[in-house]
This record gives structure tokens, C-alpha cells and sequence, in this order.
């Protein structure tokens, strides 16, 4: 075995006085800059495995007093608590304790106001209209045409196969106005009622192409559709509001994407019904 001193490499016998420490007075060669294997041989004043141990006291100010430290081992008092003040103070970061009121809490988020009174009310107006329509050309109330009358209407605008679009019309109808009034899925009769009104503006607008009247298309009574319209589409942008099955939902609430989704969808419906049952072009 070899030990490094003063940059020269000497060898050693077994004997384990060869390895004691050089006496602490004397002091360890200056000249050893290496890790010595004597590192690892206790001190000859070594107080044993708890020589520091002991925590010493702090004052008000921080600094160490001269009372004795507390003892790690063998002590029944607890580690010291240095009271805020001096270098330890917590001045200006201390919480204040808040009150918090359950009931209150998601409160300001969900506070509408009269909005969903307001909902409410377009929702009754337009589906107490589409009621009203389906049911005159059901039933032919109220002055109405009937299934026969409202099928022959259809064929007379060029739709193809109006038989079976009379009674696919007629049932949309009256069922988007029950779901709306009910305020129960109502992304999809919204949707559904959007793709009915588009379909019927594009129908007087072909209509009024054909009589040289589109420029007064909208004078000629035609706006109350385009308003009918704008306000279904309002609805699906809204959302039905709290006073309605859909209440839970979150399209209720908070309508975002899917409120842009069921709008481009019902009125991609419309015109997707008009191309593929009629194809004429109204603004040719």
C-alpha cells in the first residue's frame, strides 16, 4: 500500500502504527494536497459521534446568544422557536384569515341577471310559431293548407319528391317547436329550425326571381322570415338559458364551439335541402 507525500509516492508496511495520525499539534504536512487515507482516522480530542449536536440559541435580533445550546440527544425541550422580529421577520407576507362563504361560491359566475327570463321568452315566441305553422299544414288549421295543399305548395316551387317532403316538413316543424318551448335539445331544434327557415327564404327568393322582384324581395312582406331567421340563430348562439330541460347542460351555460357548430350546421342543412330537392339558383 502507497501514501502520497510531498509529491513523492513512499510505500508502508503493514504495521499499524505506519498509519496513525501525526499528533494535531505538530500539525499534517503542508505540503499534502492529495486525499489521504489518514483522513478517515479520528481526531485524538474526537468527542464521538454526537460532538455536534447542540443548537445553539438565537436572541430577538438573530444573533447567537451565549446560553447553551439545545441537545439533540437526552433533551426534553423542543427545538427553539425564534419569535418574528429582526432578520427573521415576516413583516408585510402575513395571510389575514378570510371568511368563506359556501353558498357563495360560483355565485358572481353564474349571476345572469333577467338573461334567461329573456331566452325564455324568444324561445315561447319561436316555438309557439313553428307550432302554430306545422299544425296548419297538418290539420289545416286556422286557415291552413293541409298535408294536400301544403304538398301541392311544394311541388309548385319545384321541389322533388314533395310527398315525402310534406310530411318530413310538417313533423320538423312542430317537433322543433315542442323542443323549444320545452328548451330540451335544443342546439338540434334550433339547428333544425334554422335549416327550415333557410330552406323557405331561399324558396321566396327563387320565387321572387322569377317574378322580376328580387331587388324588393325584403319590401314585399319576405323580412319576416329573414328576421324568424336571425333570431333562431340568436337562440342557438345563446343558448335555451336556465328555465328549460337543457338547465344542466352546459350548452345552458357557457354555449361556445358547439353554439358555432349547430349554427353552421343548420344553415348548411337548408341549403344542402334546397341544392339536392330543388337546385335552382334564385340569384342567377
Amino acid at each position: 500500500m502507497t501514501s502520497i507525500y510531498a509529491g513523492s509516492v513512499t510505500s508502508h508496511s503493514n504495521d499499524p502504527l505506519a498509519w496513525q495520525r501525526p499528533d494535531d499539534a505538530a500539525g499534517r504536512p503542508v505540503s499534502a494536497s492529495l486525499v489521504d487515507p489518514e483522513d478517515d482516522l479520528p481526531s485524538t480530542n474526537y468527542a464521538g459521534d454526537f460532538e455536534t449536536t447542540a443548537i445553539p440559541h438565537y436572541d430577538a435580533n438573530g444573533s447567537a446568544s451565549g446560553t447553551p445550546g439545545f441537545g439533540l440527544l437526552n433533551e426534553p425541550e423542543p427545538l427553539p422557536y425564534v419569535q418574528p422580529g429582526g432578520r427573521h421577520s415576516m413583516t408585510g407576507f402575513a395571510a389575514e384569515p378570510a371568511e368563506i362563504e359556501p353558498e357563495s361560491v360560483g355565485r358572481a359566475t353564474d349571476r345572469r341577471g333577467t338573461l334567461d327570463l329573456g331566452i325564455l321568452l324568444l324561445r315561447l315566441a319561436i316555438g309557439a310559431l313553428f307550432i302554430g305553422h306545422g299544425l296548419q299544414k297538418a290539420f289545416g288549421l286556422w286557415g291552413g293548407p293541409g298535408l294536400n295543399g301544403w304538398e301541392a305548395e311544394l311541388s309548385d316551387m319545384g321541389f322533388r319528391y314533395a310527398d315525402i317532403l310534406t310530411y318530413v316538413a310538417t313533423g320538423g316543424q312542430i317537433a322543433a317547436g315542442v323542443l323549444l318551448i320545452l328548451g330540451l335539445f335544443t342546439p338540434v331544434a334550433a339547428a333544425g329550425a334554422l335549416a327550415y327557415l333557410v330552406t323557405g327564404v331561399l324558396a321566396d327568393a327563387m320565387e321572387a326571381h322569377e317574378a322580376a322582384r328580387l331587388s324588393d324581395f325584403l319590401t314585399d312582406g319576405h323580412e319576416y322570415k329573414v328576421f324568424l331567421a336571425c333570431a333562431v340563430a340568436a337562440l342557438v348562439l345563446t343558448g335555451p338559458g336556465r328555465y328549460g330541460f337543457d338547465a344542466g347542460r352546459g350548452w345552458a351555460r357557457r354555449p361556445f364551439i358547439g353554439s358555432f357548430g349547430a349554427l353552421v350546421l343548420g344553415a348548411g342543412a337548408g341549403i344542402a335541402i334546397w341544392v339536392l330537392f330543388n337546385g335552382g339558383n334564385p340569384f342567377a
